[in-house]
């Protein structure tokens, strides 16, 4: 970690904490009636999926905008004619009529923005996962419980969705009995030759275009480079790979249904075999992690075959639960998705199959009502931290070659 970057966090979290006692400026009662009023930081690919989803929300309108690419500016028109569009999200912030604020932007910027919306006294939807470090992790959270107005939800859907509800039910009703470990995976595939996640590098691309210094965010300064620029997802200062993209979307739903604490230690192997085109990130994975109360969670996943999509087993003394999405079966040829319980007829002999039919909630509209009611959305930022400190425990593992834990993290990071 660089010195500027340590200063900025412990600068970041003494504003944000000074916040809760200047953020009543900013605040307004919203009424029955009311639209929440949005900004987003980091309108792009991801960022304008996000503005899609809560363009269609009730009571939402998108009135802000700002990236370090030009370019996004005339793109977020799509969504509102009059959005206002800045290069600097300072000046977002900075905006009294915006009452929340969406962050999509690359990982490394995601606490830099987070801490500075937190201090600037909006509510806000952070995109998964919610840092790029568990240093950053605990410094965001550390300024939350400082400022606990705030309502604040993370972009891992997930936990809205009828799969998580269910799940979550059956194992408060007691049906899944003891659980010790977890099973899940994640598979992709790519035309042999392509990598995942290689994108097209745009004609207008270039240094007139980006405020490139702004996109480093504290790292070393160097020449302008748009495949980074456009392509960050396949480097460590910048990204944290697959597993921050999507397994902390499977490990935030586990640590939701059995309600788990941070993991205290994680062992991840892999590398990058799939497609060998100068990424960093590794794109076949395997991870083992340890929870307190005696539980571990393993998460696999490749970028070379997709037959088995995606899919979560909590296996316990009294029963499983099972979560597919896309796997097909070898014999049959045909896909499964969906979700149920299993009983163990040993320890419940009397038990029956369960099939899943919760229908969820819309995570978009979730976020929006959440800041209307001023209740904890679905996917809290106590949620978040948890399942980004899995994925920072798992990436450190792999690129240290050792199992690391929770501990020896926070050391390393304080040196």
């Amino acid at each position: 970690m660089t010195i500027e970057r340590r200063d900025f966090l412990k600068q970041a979290t003494t504003a944000a904490a000074a916040a809760a006692f200047t953020a009543a400026s900013y605040d307004r009662v919203l009424g029955a009636n009311d639209r929440v009023r949005l900004g987003i930081i980091g309108p792009g690919d991801r960022g304008q999926q996000l503005m899609r989803e809560f363009q269609q929300a009730p009571n939402a309108e998108w009135i802000a905008a700002a990236d370090v690419y030009t370019r996004r500016h005339e793109e977020v028109k799509k969504y509102g004619t009059a959005i206002k569009a800045f290069k600097d999200h300072r000046s977002l912030l900075d905006q009294k009529d915006v009452d929340a604020v969406i962050i999509a932007t690359p990982l490394h910027c995601h606490a830099r923005h987070f801490l500075d919306t937190l201090a600037a006294g909006k509510d806000m939807f952070c995109e998964k996962t919610l840092t790029w470090s568990v240093d950053e992790a605990d410094a965001c959270l550390a300024a939350v419980k400082k400022n606990p107005k705030r309502v604040i939800g993370v972009g891992q859907q997930h936990n809205s969705a009828g799969y998580f509800q269910d799940a979550r039910k059956w194992v408060k009703d007691g049906l899944v009995g003891k659980v010790t470990s977890v099973e899940s995976w994640m598979s992709r595939n790519t035309p042999r030759g392509k990598g995942q996640w290689v994108r097209p590098i745009p004609a207008d691309c270039n240094p007139q275009n980006v405020d490139w210094k702004a996109f480093l965010n504290g790292r070393p300064n160097r020449p302008f480079d748009a495949h980074k620029f456009i392509n960050w997802r396949l480097y460590w200062e910048f990204s944290g790979g697959n597993v921050t993209e999507n397994m902390v979307h499977q490990i935030g739903w586990i640590i939701g249904v059995l309600d788990l604490p941070a993991p205290t230690a994680a062992y991840m192997s892999g590398g990058v075999f799939s497609e060998k085109d100068g990424r960093e990130v590794p794109d076949t994975i395997s991870v083992i992690m340890d929870f307190p109360g005696d539980v571990t969670v393993s998460w696999q996943s490749t970028f070379s075959n997709s037959r088995f999509g995606l899919g979560i087993r909590i296996l316990g003394s009294d029963g499983t639960i099972e979560w597919l999405a896309g796997t097909t079966d070898m014999v049959t040829g045909k896909s499964a998705s969906g979700w149920s319980y299993a009983p163990e007829k040993l320890n419940r002999p009397n038990a029956e199959a369960i099939k899943g039919d919760a229908k969820g909630d819309n995570h978009y509209a979730n976020f929006v009502e959440s800041v209307r009611s001023r209740k904890t959305p679905n996917s809290s930022v106590e949620l978040g931290y948890r399942s980004a400190i899995a994925a920072h425990l798992s990436n450190l593992s792999y690129r240290r070659k050792e199992k690391v834990t929770l501990d020896s993290a926070r050391q390393s990071a304080r040196k």
